[in-house]
């Protein structure tokens, strides 16, 4: 108990290096926890699952996927054709399309909205993120998804986007057709996606985009659309396991129906990780540059702190071997110093970034992929404790060492 009193008064003795420490804590935690969640996120993004597996059927050849439509109805029954045949669950089909709300050849972002082209029942049962909603939380969803399917000219739209916009639900816009030229559309809101991943896109019906993709011939001459046989990005199939989706992969890759252009099936975390391929090398030096970096330099500076208080205490130090505490004793005192102040400090930190960053911020706002936002784990709150306890223990070593190797002659005898 005397111990534990002397590293609480120890603690307090010198506040500003106290403070120091715990601030320079609080950041470093603060950065590999914003860090950690991104990486976290796109680790389980892309980690496969063994059930209710999504399989994503894109173009082979060509990035960006661009199939004709007509491939829908088969790669949606996952090329079943024979007795025996795996038809999948459930499936969605998605095109992208991208408008602004002016026609003027300067491009910003705030004019730009990108929709994906799909069945409105589909965003509640195959989209990630919104399949996994509970039903309370779904409920407005539903609503939206309702009226879009009441209104063929109904959009839903994430909640940044239409703030973006300055509109709001019932309102009615006019996008004009950026990768669709002439592919202009007069659009109603009917609704908003719940917060998250979708915050920054929009949805469309399929069949109101494809009728007004037909009605380009009307206008030129019996001519179609450059882009009428390249309106289907990728399909999104659902299979209930690994079998499965081996099968049905077989089913589509065995087809002649998708030769021209040719297709290939791959699992949903399979495809975002070869998507997130361009950023591989950032990735890679956040994940083992950047976060060691921040450990290792808070441990540096932590070590300084607790160095120049060593050799400030050196008589106080031995004192106490005088009055029978033992080197491990001492060793172990100045280490549960740096403990407490980076436990806490990091504890502190790790609960005030993950209240203000999903509470206040709501995510961290980095677009990488169809990720416009990270929202921080819970799991965070443990490693805001591990990394502050992890750099004051590795900085309070060769400190602790050093206190415990003091030499009473030596200090009494430069008193004397």
């Amino acid at each position: 108990m005397n111990a534990l009193k002397l590293v609480f008064d120890n603690i307090r003795r010198n506040p500003l290096r106290t403070i120091l420490m715990s601030l320079g804590t609080m950041v470093l935690v603060v950065v590999v926890t914003l860090v950690f969640t991104i990486l976290d996120s796109l680790d389980r993004a892309t980690a496969e699952k063994s059930k209710n597996l999504k399989a994503l059927v894109t173009e082979r050849w060509q990035l960006p996927s661009q199939m004709p439509y007509t491939y829908a109805t088969n790669l949606s029954k996952g090329a079943a054709s024979e007795p025996g045949d795996v038809v999948p669950d459930d499936c969605m089909t998605w095109g992208f399309y991208a408008g602004t709300t002016s026609n003027s050849k300067t491009l910003t972002f705030d004019s730009l909205v990108f929709a994906f082209i799909t069945e409105p029942r589909k965003l509640r049962t195959m989209m990630d993120d919104l399949d996994s909603l509970s039903d309370a939380e779904a409920q407005p969803l539903m609503e939206a998804i309702e009226r879009m399917e009441a209104t063929r000219s109904g959009m839903i739209v994430g909640a940044d986007r239409l703030k973006k916009l300055n509109k709001k639900v019932g309102d009615r816009i006019k996008l004009f057709g950026r990768n669709f030229k002439d592919i202009d559309l007069e659009l109603e809101i009917v609704g908003v996606f719940p917060r998250g991943r979708y915050d920054s896109s929009a949805a469309i019906r399929r069949d109101y985009f494809n009728a007004e993709i037909e009605k380009y011939a009307l206008t030129h001459k019996g001519q179609a659309h450059p882009l009428a046989a390249k309106t289907l990005n990728l399909v999104w199939l659902r299979v209930p396991d690994k079998e499965a989706f081996n099968k049905v992969s077989q089913q589509i890759s065995e087809s002649p129906f998708f030769s021209a252009p040719a297709v290939k099936v791959e699992t949903s975390s399979s495809g975002i990780a070869s998507f997130l391929d361009a950023f591989k090398d950032i990735i890679w030096g956040v994940r083992w540059l950047l976060a060691p970096a921040c450990v290792v330099t808070l441990a540096l500076v932590i070590a300084n702190a607790i160095s120049i208080s060593v050799r400030e205490r050196r008589m106080e130090f031995a004192i106490l071997k005088v009055l029978g505490y033992r080197p491990s004793q001492i060793l172990m005192m100045v280490i549960a110093e740096a403990l407490v102040v980076g436990t806490v400090s990091g504890l502190f930190s790790a609960v005030a970034t993950y209240s203000l960053v999903n509470y206040y911020f709501e995510g961290i706002p980095f677009r990488i992929a169809f990720f416009p936002s990270f929202l921080v784990p819970l799991s965070a709150l443990w490693w805001g404790v591990a990394m502050g306890a992890g750099t004051a223990f590795l900085g309070s070593i060769i400190p602790a060492l050093s206190a415990q190797a003091v030499k009473v002659s030596d200090v009494f005898a430069r008193v004397a």
